[in-house]
């Protein structure tokens, strides 16, 4: 059945009116839940749009979590702000203390000049890396963002019937603090957001605006995405600088030129994936950053290279840092260069945990049908979440936000698109999955 005439068959009415299966006790929450996103969906709509319109990059999140605050404390939460620079940290308590668990939504932007028919597009101007650049949630942040504070209103709403605590994160610099600067959830934990009330649990969403021609189609608005184990890989950040000798465009046997030795470098490091590990061994290995020179008739004396690694074993990652250290050390010996090598464990493999994920998969079922919650591999986009899920145990998951009609460019792409209608759909699901853990958890 192809996508379109499914949708006009019923998706959009599942994710409206639940379906009645399962656990007659899991089920006790969802018409009230379903009354109360109704209710606050707009609102949180217009939240999406004002974040949208209005994006801060990493660790500048400031009018972002004023109003995540505001909106809280509105609710009646204990706040939080500052936390990580940024972060807004807010507490719901229900009826009883125990269990807890934690809701994660980012707040970041990214540096890419938005390109969409959006009536509510980015024209926002910022400086990343001394280099002025366009601003926007060029990744779906705000519908991360407004979702979490659509569930905040959902949950506050019915605060005497939850049993259990809810524990929000708002975070700050997801995709990266700027150079130089300490961010992200790693940053949180490292502040204490757990000292005093350590969760259960936590979960949370990422939206899914993948290109049209990526395999499966999960995409589609209102479909989730999950793994089970390793979820999205570990990323480890590198950068060298190379250095030779300058000297005249014309005179090129008097240098070490630093950017030929560069430039053979980055093809021996294609070797490392084909050669280097065996077949099954899942890795990724980008240079992303080649820069040196400043004129064309001068050979420069330095050129400096910057990429990632993404992997999901630690064997695998020592390997590659190993094999690069040889391929950098070999190359320019040979040339008579030296160079400098550095690598940054940033972010942790995301690892859903077993018995949590068996746990919250028939919520997840019955709100949009086994047949739209698809097992896919792990990924090797990495997701800082992982500092909060190494911590507790942890669920996350995909939600597609591409309805028929419509196309993304994807992720970090300037034609990212997320649907407005991916905010209600969040706020359905993350409210369920809250309730139905406190409901089942063993108090």
């Amino acid at each position: 059945m192809c996508r379109r005439k499914f949708w006009k068959l019923g998706f959009l009415a599942v994710l409206v009116s639940l379906t009645v299966t399962g656990d007659a006790k899991a089920q006790s929450f969802d018409p009230e839940v379903t009354k109360l996103v109704d209710r606050f969906s707009s609102e949180a709509i217009a939240f999406r749009r004002q974040i949208h319109q209005n994006p801060e990059l990493g660790n500048r999140e400031f009018k972002t979590a004023e109003l995540v605050a505001g909106h809280l404390r509105k609710l009646g939460m204990e706040v939080k702000t500052g936390v990580a620079h940024t972060g807004v940290v807010a507490i719901l308590r229900g009826k009883q203390e125990r269990p807890v668990i934690a809701l994660r939504a980012d707040m970041d932007a990214l540096p890419v000049t938005e390109a969409t028919d959006l009536p509510f597009r980015s024209s926002v101007r910022g400086e990343y890396m001394a280099q002025e650049v366009g601003v926007s949630h060029a990744c779906g942040h705000d519908v991360h963002t407004a979702a979490a504070l659509g569930v905040a209103s959902v949950l506050a709403s019915m605060r005497d019937r939850v049993p259990g605590t809810v524990m929000f994160i708002f975070q700050p610099a997801e995709e990266g603090p700027p150079p130089g600067e300490n961010g992200g959830a790693k940053m949180m934990l490292e502040e204490g957001i757990f000292a005093n009330l350590k969760p259960d649990a936590v979960i949370g969403f990422h939206t899914n605006g993948a290109p049209p021609e990526d395999e499966g189609e999960t995409e589609s608005l209102g479909r989730i995405a999950y793994s089970v184990g390793p979820t999205m890989a570990a990323a480890t950040r590198w950068w060298a600088t190379v250095r030779g000798r300058s000297a005249h465009g014309s005179a090129p046997h008097l240098s070490i030129d630093p950017v030929v030795v560069s430039a053979q470098i980055v093809m021996a490091l294609q070797t490392i994936r084909s050669r280097s590990l065996p077949p099954l061994a899942a890795s990724v290995v980008t240079v992303a950053v080649f820069r040196g020179g400043t004129r064309n008739n001068i050979i420069p004396a330095e050129v400096e290279l910057q990429g990632t690694i993404r992997t999901f074993e630690t064997e695998v990652l020592d390997s590659i840092e190993r094999r690069m250290r040889e391929i950098f050390d070999g190359i320019t010996k040979s040339a008579g260069a030296t160079f400098d090598l550095g690598f940054d464990h940033s972010t942790p493999v995301v690892m859903n945990d077993k018995t949590l994920t068996e746990q919250l998969l028939p919520t997840l079922d019955r709100l949009v049908g086994k047949e739209n919650v698809i097992l896919r591999a792990p990924i090797t986009g990495a997701e800082d979440f992982a500092y909060f899920s190494n911590t507790v145990p942890g669920f996350y998951f995909f939600l597609g936000v591409v309805p028929p009609g419509k196309t993304s460019g994807g992720h970090h792409t300037e034609t990212f698109y997320a649907d407005d209608a991916a905010v209600p759909a969040g706020m359905r699901v993350m409210s369920t999955l809250v309730l139905d853990y406190l409901s089942g958890a063993k108090k």
